[in-house]
């Protein structure tokens, strides 16, 4: 028996599970103290990866893209050569394939039978119409009527098998011999959706003719419509359309051949389409629009035909999303936002609870980001707390992705546009430090980032920022020269007093899960930080750099017995014993004159270069 081509279109993917956040279920204190222990970590310096938001579309609407990629040319009239020798072959499928009428009619008078299945459940008859040997099948038929729709193991007739290899005449002689064209595989795809499907137009036709069901629907719901729109084949949409196929019609996921058009970018089959009066407004069954799917996938030309039909640019999905957050999120996709900007309702994106914005940030879609801002989108917008707690660290702003994605040009663009620094629970300032990108830095600390800034559901007695440079001893200068607040490092509330061991919080939480909601929140002092395995071994250095930004201070037990511990740190031990040098004294009280702003601006300030350089604690030159 012939090797079978197999001749089933692919599967696409199921409908996939609701991609849920794997931080929704953690508290606030959790999901901080998680985002501030990764901060200390040195396993993975670089930016911690979010979760990004939920998916803008489940996989409902991946049929239409797998339809259009695969746009494939139909079969060869000529099949191609067996596998095996011709001694080896089946001598009736040999002559059925050589086209031998006489041989095939002598067996026929020898007593053979021809009307018996082989394991594949194929007959001679099958054969013939697969090869398209017209003479072969009129034999065989006029021998065995009976088998005209005869199915093979998977289900496929006669006609079937003559209308996917694009046998015409062959296929023509069963259908006016009776066979009966709505007869599906096993994927329940009929002779006419396989045509429509490898775009025979001919073939097409003559099933219409002969009365094939033109609303018949495979396993995912698809009609022939919706395959003749995915591949934009004019004349058979026609044919289809004339015959009576239902412009509406959906699959098992909602999606109507004007859908199918739109997803996959076929301009002339949606202008048919709309003229035969299909609704452009309508919704899948996650309530994606056909303006939805062109946006997200770029189809510019669709985006705009469908607008000027009327579609509505204000109709969500399930996830709340706007065609303009889809087209946000897509790289080089200018044109079909500023289409988008004018139609959108800016009440729709603020109960969306995302803004355009944020997408664009999170995207690095610096050219959609520079054109929602001249549009007037409000940089200063938050996600909502539904959205914000998809994310471990809580983030909120479009200006906190920008520096997560260390995006200098897109920090830049919001931050003149007027972007707040100070809004996120976790400051952008916290995390550009994390990065070590000191230009993002300058930016945030010159547009009014708090330099001193906490983490106000994580508190600490010293400020947040010194706590995430202590790993870098330069960075940890940096902030200190600009003005972060030294001297509050050295206020311990234990003081001389014996400390409480240092916990694991980690295990805490695991031990006590009440803690973070029943419990009030334990201000961390700079001496249990420091006393971290992280951070322990550079104690005497971080607590060196330290006391160059302090007057008299008094150091705790625990920080006394960091100094104790190694004989090379005695000198720092030593530096901080009191009184302090009347230069350190004098170069501290000029500073706070100056003040924290101006001190941002030493370089620029009408001072002698010597006494620049001595408020900027450069120790090659003296006072």
């Amino acid at each position: 028996m012939a090797t079978q081509v197999s001749n089933s279109r692919p599967q696409t993917g199921t409908l996939g599970a609701e991609e849920y956040s794997l931080y929704g279920s953690m508290s606030e204190e959790e999901l901080i103290q998680m985002a501030i222990e990764q901060s200390l970590m040195e396993i993975n310096p670089g930016p911690t990866t979010a979760h990004t938001h939920q998916k803008l579309s489940t996989n409902i609407n991946t049929e239409a893209t797998a339809a259009s990629r695969s746009n494939r040319p139909l079969i060869p009239k000529n099949p191609p050569q067996s596998q095996s020798s011709n001694s080896e072959q089946n001598p009736i499928e040999l002559a059925i394939r050589n086209r031998e009428e006489e041989t095939l009619i002598n067996m026929i008078k020898a007593g053979d039978k021809l009307c018996e299945p082989n394991t594949e459940g194929w007959l001679p008859l099958h054969d013939a119409a697969y090869y398209g040997a017209v003479g072969c099948t009129r034999i065989l038929l006029r021998a065995y009527p009976a088998t005209i729709d005869q199915r093979t193991l998977e289900e496929e007739t006669p006609l079937y098998l003559a209308t996917v290899r694009g046998h015409l005449e062959c296929l023509q002689f069963l259908l006016e011999s009776g066979a009966e064209p709505d007869i599906a595989n096993k994927n329940k795809e009929t002779p006419l959706y396989k045509a429509c499907e490898w775009k025979n137009t001919e073939a097409v036709r003559l099933l219409v003719e002969h009365r094939a069901n033109v609303n018949h629907r495979c396993n995912r719901g698809w009609t022939a419509l919706h395959e003749a729109v995915a591949r934009n084949e004019l004349d058979i949409i026609d044919v289809l359309v004339k015959g009576g196929a239902k412009i509406e019609a959906k699959s098992c996921y909602g999606i109507t051949p004007l859908f199918v058009a739109a997803q996959s970018g076929q301009i002339d089959a949606l202008r048919y389409i709309v003229k035969c009066e299909a609704d452009v407004n309508t919704q899948a069954n996650d309530n994606a629009t056909a303006l939805f799917e062109a946006s997200k996938n770029g189809h510019g030309s669709i985006v705009q035909f469908l607008l000027a039909q009327g579609a509505d640019a204000n109709k969500h999905n399930k996830d709340g999303l706007l065609p303009l957050h889809v087209a946000a999120k897509k790289r080089d996709n200018e044109e079909i936002v500023t289409m988008l900007i004018p139609v959108t309702s800016r009440v729709r994106v603020k109960r969306s609870g995302i803004s355009p914005l944020h997408i664009a940030a999170e995207r690095n879609n610096d050219d959609i980001l520079e054109e929602l801002i001249n549009a007037g989108y409000d940089v200063n917008a938050t996600l909502s707390f539904e959205r914000a707690r998809l994310y471990e660290d809580r983030r909120s702003t479009a200006l906190y992705f920008a520096v997560m994605n260390n995006n200098i040009n897109v920090t830049q663009m919001l931050l003149q546009a007027g972007a707040n620094p100070n809004v996120d629970i976790i400051n952008p300032l916290l995390i550009s430090i994390r990065h070590g990108c000191l230009k993002t830095m300058k930016l945030l600390l010159d547009h009014g980032a708090n330099i001193d800034a906490y983490i106000s559901t994580h508190p600490t007695s010293f400020p947040a920022t010194i706590m995430f440079s202590m790993k870098y001893l330069s960075m940890l200068k940096f902030i200190l020269d600009l003005g972060s607040d030294a001297g509050s490092c050295f206020k311990c509330e234990y003081g001389n007093g014996p400390h409480p061991p240092i916990e694991d919080s980690r295990q805490s939480r695991l031990n006590d899960p009440t803690t973070s909601d029943q419990k009030p929140h334990k201000i961390v002092q700079f001496c249990e930080v420091v006393s971290t395995t992280e951070l322990s071994r550079w104690a005497g250095p971080i607590i060196d750099v330290l006391l160059d930004y302090v007057g008299d201070v008094q150091l705790c037990s625990r920080l006394q017995e960091h100094l104790d511990s190694y004989a090379d740190w005695a000198h720092i031990k030593a530096k901080s014993e009191p009184p302090r040098s009347l230069t350190q004294l004098c170069r501290l009280k000029v500073r706070r004159m100056i003040g924290t702003n101006r001190i941002k601006l030493l370089d620029t300030l009408p001072l002698p270069c010597r006494l620049i350089r001595y408020l900027s604690h450069d120790y090659t030159t003296g006072l």
